[in-house]
């Protein structure tokens, strides 16, 4: 049995979001050194707010302002601080009670050492030299000599002042977020993919056949998708195919040297059960078509194929592959 593979993998992907005017609000109310909630109608104050009421569903939109001190409800201690996390130092989740709010906003607590976090204790915002309207303008919480009259063991609103309310007028709202999304992790193919992948270094497409319904899966699972049953027998399959489906992608994306227009589309291969997606080139975007006969473009060096381009032959019939769309 050869080595299954894994290897380290990085998901990440820039996330555009519009914002309504609550979160609009808040987002440039941080820019400003201003902390804003949200009303219910049973007076209730959400902290970070949201627009619809989490108990009746109701839209809310009465913004009021809240202290920038607060309580701990809870926190965990972070020892080793990731990539992009608010502190390079270990530090504090804390989930943390504002003064003036009946809900929680989670971030850092820039605190010496787990012995000098607890529950219960009094803490205040510490604002970002540099402010965009982001929840980062928020650079940590740090920590906060209790106040008199205020206990330090309780995480409610008592001493508290009541939130004041807010007109929401600030000069240039902001409008949108740009949220940086990564995921780091560890993947392994597993026993089929890992021989599917093998077999791409040698320029050949490998799946696997079902015992019971004889449809040959690519890239191989390991098992029938149809049947559940457990799939070994190899079959080689390409390395022509037939363009089934396909879009034709306007948007450039981050990284990818690739001009737009271009042609991302599913290709039967020859031989195989399931479609399976690649790039279609070497043809005007607006002359591609279902049924179009394609092959593989490989790379120096390439452990899978670059992209796919039409073969000369005539076009597949589409009952020939109206299953595989």
């Amino acid at each position: 049995m050869p080595e299954v593979l894994k290897a380290p993998l990085v998901l990440e992907f820039p996330f555009t979001r519009s914002l309504g005017p609550v979160q609009s609000a808040f987002l440039t109310g941080l820019r400003e050194r201003v902390v804003l909630g949200v009303r219910t109608t049973d007076g209730r104050t959400l902290v970070p707010p949201v627009e619809y009421d989490p108990v009746t569903a109701e839209e809310i939109r009465d913004l009021v302002e809240v202290a920038p001190t607060g309580t701990v409800t809870t926190w965990a201690w972070n020892h080793a601080p990731r990539r992009g996390q608010p502190l390079g130092t270990p530090f504090a989740w804390v989930l943390v009670r504002l003064d003036g709010a009946d809900t929680a906003l989670l971030h850092a607590l820039d605190a010496p050492g787990p012995e000098a976090v607890r529950t219960g204790m009094r803490v205040r915002v510490r604002w970002a030299g540099e402010r965009s309207g982001a929840i980062t303008d928020i650079a940590c919480f740090e920590l906060l000599e209790d106040p008199p009259g205020v206990s330090a063991q309780s995480p409610g609103r008592a001493g508290a002042a009541e939130p004041a309310p807010h007109d929401r007028r600030f000069d240039d709202m902001v409008t949108g977020i740009v949220a940086p999304a990564r995921l780091d992790y560890v993947y392994s193919p597993g026993r089929a993919q890992t021989a599917f992948i093998n077999a791409l270094a040698d320029r050949r497409t490998v799946g696997e056949r079902c015992p019971s319904c004889r449809k040959v899966y690519v890239p191989p699972r390991g098992a029938c998708p149809t049947c559940g049953v457990a799939t070994s027998e190899q079959v080689e399959v390409g390395p022509r195919g037939t363009l089934t489906t396909y879009c034709i992608v306007n948007i450039k994306a981050k990284n990818l040297d690739i001009e737009v227009p271009y042609v991302y589309g599913h290709i039967a291969l020859d031989g195989a059960d399931l479609a399976l997606h690649g790039r279609i080139a070497d043809i005007p975007y607006d002359q591609v078509r279902m049924g179009l006969r394609v092959e593989p473009v490989w790379t120096d060096g390439g452990r899978y194929p670059d992209h796919y381009r039409p073969t000369g032959e005539p076009d597949a019939d589409y009952e020939a592959y109206k299953e595989l769309l």
